[in-house]
């Protein structure tokens, strides 16, 4: 696993928004400039090597950049011997020798206590991990904390030992997924909530307090594959492709149009989150800017506190020069 942290500079403070198609909704001068660019957000991981302090020192370099977002990764644990097929690697296998990573609902509050303006996504909270009761309390938690800062990015996971490990049937997740999600929006409804389901119920439940953002944060559905695009047409307000080239993103994206056509929705209701295969140039961030990407999400990381700032700072200089 690779150290994840840096520490502030001053001095550099970007408006990381690129001009992207419009969406055609009603709003307002100051809306549609907003509405119109894409966003640069930033994935950190932080691990057993990442000081506390250097938590915090990432987070707030990120924000005085005027990065638009941080996202962290999750996995309760990792294994150094797996059947399971890592999807975004040739070899099927995690690059590095990753041991574990802190919780992103601890993280990003620890996160959200000592910044003031940059969102906070998880990228991804693996849902069907987690008792969908306790995962609702966490996200209105921390989106109450944050001020509203939270993007609820969500997938279903792809590493068997870990549901074995929890006592978990890895072939129920994309069902037990939806279920979840399901459950958690009756709790950010309203008082009292409830929910019948084949895996959980209840009824007269009181959750408190609720989420800043109404009716919930969004749900970023991460994932490739059919099902994923099913799961954000008909309960998502965004999708999340990770690794991605622009072929590979030419190719989900039909796939996304397709399914977001069967359920009555079309693109203009969602919105679209990239994290590009390796680095990103110039051309790269054009490239999604033109395809109507709303956030660029790229990974900032490296073995060591110079290389971590190299990564964010060729960043900016990328960013610049493609807007």
């Amino acid at each position: 696993m690779q150290y994840f942290t840096t520490a502030s500079r001053v001095g550099i403070r970007p408006v990381l928004w690129l001009r992207s198609r419009c969406r055609g909704r009603l709003l307002s001068s100051d809306d549609r400039e907003r509405e119109s660019a894409m966003k640069i957000g930033v994935t950190l991981g932080f691990n057993q090597h990442t000081p506390p302090a250097d938590v915090l020192a990432v987070a707030r370099a990120a924000e005085e950049r005027a990065f638009h977002s941080l996202w962290v990764p999750e996995h309760v644990l990792f294994f150094r011997e797996y059947a399971s097929r890592y999807p975004y690697s040739d070899t099927g296998r995690i690059p590095g020798d990753p041991t574990g990573v802190l919780d992103p609902f601890v993280a990003l509050t620890y996160v959200a206590a000592h910044t003031h303006r940059i969102r906070l996504g998880t990228g991804i909270c693996i849902v069907p991990q987690r008792p969908p009761v306790y995962t609702a309390k966490m996200v209105a938690d921390l989106d109450y904390l944050s001020g509203g800062r939270l993007d609820f990015g969500i997938g279903v996971g792809w590493l068997a030992e870990e549901f074995d490990a929890l006592g978990l049937a890895f072939e129920d997740r994309g069902p037990a997924t939806d279920e979840c999600l399901d459950a958690m929006k009756a709790l950010w409804a309203g008082d009292p909530a409830e929910h019948a389901g084949p895996r959980f119920s209840f009824s007269g439940a009181l959750l408190n307090p609720k989420p800043v953002q109404q009716p919930h944060p969004p749900i970023i559905v991460g994932g490739e594959s059919r099902p994923a695009y099913r799961r954000v047409a008909e309960r998502g307000q965004g999708w999340y492709g990770f690794d991605q080239t622009p072929e590979r993103f030419s190719a989900c994206v039909r796939d996304l149009d397709a399914a977001l056509a069967t359920a009555g929705r079309t693109r203009a209701d969602v919105r679209i989150f990239v994290s590009p295969r390796g680095r990103i140039d110039a051309e790269g961030v054009a490239f999604y800017r033109a395809q109507g990407v709303d956030q660029l999400i790229v990974p900032t990381m490296g073995r060591d506190l110079d290389a971590v700032l190299r990564r964010m700072d060729q960043l900016l200089d990328v960013t610049r020069a493609a807007a």
